[in-house]
């Protein structure tokens, strides 16, 4: 149909004009049976595509949990767990699919046969209602006699008037005719390319979907070939063990097992005499377990315990009646008589038993033995050594532990060697000095090989690494197109990007653009609730981002007292958020509404191992609250003696370092040093050991537990 009506033909209403529209009509009549057609053809795809999605995903979620097989093999379960969630995304394309599909062919073609094709078919209504009114005006004008004047002058008037209202509805008629015509070209032709468009979409996405599952296909793939060659030498292994045992004389060996007092010393079939009938015998299985004989009559039933110490048992062949091969057990209770199926089993029981009545015997005296060592002084025993503090060369090690760490976490080059403390991350030497230059408000830079280090500093770098920071600094790096530098990368480069990471911190998700009061101020309480709800759960990831987000590490809690988020870390007990907080610049010495700082939280809550933090960045001992009661007076009052001994220790040390004056010995105490460092290393590497409460106070014996 790349033809049009013609206005002029249609205004001489001659015979190709008539034939014209005849073809338009057959056409229209013709186009609409096929839209109708691929309409339905589309709806019945439509629906069998949906029952397929529906029983694809009934067929996937039965595959998983066929899959349950391997349930042991975490690997295998990662793979099957995103093959899994690769293939709903599939089906969920697919269903997308499936309703732009409809949305192209049905809805398009639909709106195309509503909107045009009522209108055409009232106005051909009209045209041939009118025709058929030129048609008989001609007709009567053409038989008027040509004497009845008036009668032709009226026939023709009507004639006239006739004919130009057919001219007008033939001509509105063409014109519907014509723009359905180039309208229905452009509605078929757009739904058939949006139904490809679609189809093109499905599998690119799909496409993409199976490119990101390459990796771990090849995972898979490399496990099912080191299962392959697994079960290969299984089967030749099992196939030689066949071999073995099928060549093995029927009568078999003792199945021996060990001989300690835990495991399993003999176990098999014996004919078990019962005590009320004695002519009958009743094959059994039997083994020795924790100096018990026990039995079972079948794998139905429950395991029965036959002697419950064999210490007070005896063993002996019993030769006095018919049946081969018998041996008895005698207690002081009871006797039982058994059977073994030849006489080297008889005899490998017979030596299993008083073999499990020798051991029984032994381990009895060992355990008297350690019973009168641990009642004897503790200065009998030798004392535990205390955990001696982290060796520089071992800080490199523990500190490339963390997730992400052995690649600076700013370039990615590899083996870093400095770290920043309250960042908790992992650089090498060129971003160290840019991190250097960005103040130590910002990021207190330290190298892994040449500092000391603190348990509570190295843990945060396990803790948190490169890769936790990362996933909140460059939360949105992808999304704003931004590159990061890599180790060849100029330092200019590096510079400018460490800059927009830290100090803007551009690529953090929810951080605040703006700096003004108004606006910030919502953003700042919002944060700073956050970060004391995670400093209090002792979350470090939370704490990392709502600092990052732009909470302020000094906001009081309005609803908590005042209380900062280092006094709630006090008040939850983790050791590692105090010290972020503290290396991030929190006040140590802050106190809220009811005079209570950090320190008096701690000695409140019984944790020893924050009170040793706190008095090591500088706590002052000596703050009272509002009833005038100094972490000492708290300690004391709630009876944790631990943190009694930690702050008297620490106000005898600062008493003595006052009364030495300016000439006196610059360094503290060496006794309070040693004492305090081993309260620290138990916090950070044993703090069960804290919760004890049982340290001496003196270094004489050392500072060790008591033996249980």
């Amino acid at each position: 149909m790349d033809y049009f009506l013609d206005f002029e033909e249609c205004i001489r209403d001659s015979p190709t004009f008539r034939l014209t529209v005849d073809q338009c009509e057959s056409e229209v009549t013709d186009l609409e049976s096929r839209v109708g057609k691929v309409m339905k053809l589309c709806s019945r795809m439509v629906e069998a595509g949906q029952a397929y999605n529906t029983a694809n995903e009934q067929f996937l979620t039965g595959l998983m949990e066929f899959s349950t097989y391997h349930r042991q093999d975490s690997s295998i379960m990662s793979c099957l767990g995103q093959f899994s969630q690769g293939l709903r995304e599939m089906i969920h394309f697919h269903t997308m699919l499936f309703d732009q599909t409809q949305r192209a062919i049905i809805q398009q073609l639909s709106n195309l046969l509503t909107q045009f094709l009522p209108q055409v078919r009232e106005t051909r209504k009209e045209f041939v209602r009118i025709g058929e009114d030129l048609e008989m005006a001609t007709i009567k004008n053409g038989q008027i006699p040509r004497h009845k004047t008036t009668d032709a002058e009226r026939a023709s008037h009507l004639l006239l008037a006739t004919r130009k209202c057919y001219q007008h509805f033939a001509l509105d008629y063409c014109l519907q005719l014509n723009n359905f015509k180039a309208q229905q070209k452009l509605d078929i032709l757009n739904s058939i390319f949006s139904y490809f468009h679609a189809q093109y979409t499905f599998f690119h996405q799909g496409y993409d979907l199976l490119k990101d599952l390459e990796p771990t296909m090849k995972i898979m793939a490399s496990r099912l070939a080191s299962l392959s060659t697994d079960c290969t030498a299984k089967k030749k292994e099992m196939e030689n063990t066949h071999l073995l045992v099928q060549q093995r004389d029927a009568t078999g060996e003792p199945i021996v097992t060990g001989c300690s007092g835990n495991d399993v010393a003999i176990e098999g079939y014996l004919f078990k005499r019962s005590r009320r009938k004695h002519k009958t015998w009743k094959r059994c299985w039997f083994s020795i377990e924790n100096n018990q004989l026990v039995y079972s009559k079948s794998h139905k039933e429950e395991v029965m315990v036959l002697f419950d110490d064999l210490r007070l048992c005896a063993v002996k062949s019993l030769d006095s009646i018919d049946r081969r091969f018998c041996f008895e057990i005698v207690s002081v209770q009871k006797s039982c008589s058994l059977q073994a199926d030849s006489e080297e089993l008889r005899q490998a029981w017979i030596s299993a038993v008083q073999g499990s009545i020798d051991m029984a015997y032994r381990q009895k005296v060992e355990s008297q033995q350690i019973l009168t060592a641990e009642k004897l002084p503790n200065s009998a025993c030798p004392d535990p050594q205390p955990s001696p503090p982290i060796p520089q060369s071992a800080a490199l090690g523990l500190a490339l532990q963390g997730p992400g760490n052995q690649r600076c976490c700013d370039c990615g080059e590899n083996d870093p060697r400095w770290a920043s403390i309250n960042l908790g991350i992992t650089m090498c030497i060129e971003c160290s000095g840019i991190h250097r230059s960005l103040g130590v408000h910002l990021s207190k830079v330290r190298s892994l090989t040449l500092d000391s280090w603190d348990p509570e500093q190295l843990k945060l770098l396990c803790i948190l690494g490169n890769d936790v920071i990362n996933g909140i600094y460059e939360a949105q790096c992808a999304d704003q197109g931004r590159m990061k530098p890599h180790a060849e990368s100029l330092r200019q480069e590096k510079e400018l990007w460490i800059k927009e990471k830290y100090v803007e911190k551009k690529f953090v998700k929810g951080a605040a653009l703006t700096h003004t009061a108004d606006s910030e101020a919502p953003d700042r309480g919002k944060n700073g609730a956050g970060l004391y709800q995670a400093a209090q759960c002792g979350d470090l990831v939370s704490m990392v981002t709502a600092l990052a987000q732009g909470a302020e590490v000094n906001w009081s809690h309005p609803e908590e007292e005042g209380r900062t988020a280092l006094i709630g870390a006090a008040r939850g007990g983790s050791l590692q958020a105090c010290e972020f907080l503290l290396q991030n610049g929190a006040n140590v010495n802050y106190r809220d509404q009811r005079g209570h700082g950090a320190l008096h939280a701690a000695a409140t809550c019984g944790h020893t191992g924050q009170v040793c933090l706190l008095l090591k960045r500088g706590a002052n001992q000596y703050a009272v609250d509002e009833r005038g009661q100094d972490p000492l007076s708290i300690a004391m009052e709630t009876a944790h003696a631990d943190i009694v001994t930690l702050l008297r220790m620490a106000r005898m040390n600062e008493e003595m370092r006052d009364s030495e004056g300016l000439f006196g010995t610059m360094g503290d105490d060496e006794t309070f040093q040693d004492i305090f460092r081993d309260f620290s290393n138990m916090a950070s590497h044993d703090p069960e050991r804290l919760s004890r409460r049982q340290f001496s106070r003196g270094r004489g014996g050392g500072d060790s537990e008591e033996q249980n």
